[in-house]
């Protein structure tokens, strides 16, 4: 029964031996380097991004407020244009009394011409002056008719010059005013147009930037976890391998036992216990030295409750004091460890919970 127990109890541990699943290739450290280097390439990108589209908003404030300007200032020219057509309104007013002026001068010039030149001849001069409507080769360029004429009649025709010249000015002045400011709100609503077209061409501009730049954040953040997906396989795979070495060091131990204890040996007949646990980590490609004091110090210390297969397990008689460690055990699971006792034992499988136990170390 003892027998079939401590069969048992090897080939449980011993489950190292089986084969693992294959799995996929862990990432190489180059792997994971193009991966963070692909992360660096992406952020400067999204940097020159940015700062483009930092430029494209503070461009289109201004043009913004440009246009806001413009478009006061075609408001402006719009009022302006209704005051010149009130005011051209007004003008026409003015200009019809005016012409209504002249007529009734006329008249009068009219009738004295009846009174005092009756019978005169359509080519007389003072006729022309009746009919006269003015220009260059009109009746006020005829001021030599006045002479002829006497004290009222000679006011007559002066008053009828008078409102000629004056439904001339009227007429010329509402015509320019109206014609100039008309080209002035032309002109502003033009300026409006164009800078309301360079702000739609600017925004344009902005949001497809801000697509650019969101885009190019998604791809950073996912270079970003694409690496560090990379570098936490290529930790387990680490972490894996070590484990894996761990187990061949320990199953290969157990393929020692029952080999006598013999006092400074290192196999392969005979081991002591620094010697078992050199020669189980050397199956490994490990190099341990034949002797507990530099393989306490042969890789990182670990927790008892964090130990995996492969660890070292050290006793000492001062527990508190490694340089008094005198025993070493290479941990096989479920709280054992194979081992070589003492002259007159064998390499065994027995429990590591011992009152001189020190502590333990993974080699590296």
């Amino acid at each position: 029964m003892r027998a079939f127990r401590a069969g048992l109890l090897v080939g449980c541990l011993l489950v190292g031996l089986c084969p693992p699943v294959e799995a996929d290739p862990a990432p190489s450290s180059r792997d994971v380097k193009k991966a963070r280097e692909a992360v660096r390439e992406r952020s400067g990108e999204l940097s020159r991004t940015t700062a483009e589209l930092a430029t494209a908003r503070s461009r289109l404030d201004q043009l913004a407020a440009e246009v806001e300007r413009l478009v006061e200032a075609y408001n402006g020219e719009v009022v302006r244009l209704g005051q010149a057509e009130r005011a051209h309104a007004q003008a026409r007013v003015r200009l019809t009394a005016a012409e209504a002026e002249v007529e009734r001068a006329r008249q009068d010039v009219a009738l004295v011409a009846t009174e005092s030149y009756a019978g005169l001849g359509l080519t007389n001069p003072i006729v022309g002056m009746m009919t006269d409507r003015g220009g260059a080769d009109g009746f006020l360029h005829r001021a030599s008719v006045l002479e002829h004429l006497g004290g009222e009649r000679s006011a007559i025709l002066g008053r009828m010059r008078d409102a000629q010249e004056v439904a001339t000015i009227l007429r010329t002045q509402a015509g320019n005013a109206y014609a100039a400011q008309q080209e002035a709100a032309e002109r502003a609503r033009q300026a409006r147009l164009a800078a309301e077209a360079a702000v739609a061409a600017q925004r344009r501009d902005t949001e497809e930037l801000m697509t650019r730049e969101q885009t190019l954040r998604r791809r950073v953040e996912a270079a970003r976890g694409h690496a560090k997906s990379l570098a936490r396989q290529r930790e387990a795979a680490l972490v894996a391998g070590g484990s894996a070495m761990g187990d061949l060091a320990a199953n290969w131990a157990l393929t020692q036992l029952g080999k006598p204890y013999v006092w400074a040996a290192d196999g392969p007949e005979t081991y002591d216990c620094s010697g078992l646990s050199m020669r189980a980590w050397e199956r490994v490609g490990v190099r341990l030295d034949h002797w507990t004091g530099t393989q306490w110090t042969s890789g990182p210390h670990v927790p008892l409750d964090q130990l995996r297969r492969g660890d070292l397990l050290f006793f000492a008689h001062v527990t508190g004091d490694p340089s008094t460690i005198h025993h070493v055990g290479i941990y096989v699971g479920q709280d054992q460890m194979v081992h070589a006792p003492q002259t007159g034992d064998v390499v065994r499988v027995a429990s590591i919970w011992r009152g001189d136990l020190v502590g333990a170390t993974r080699p590296r």
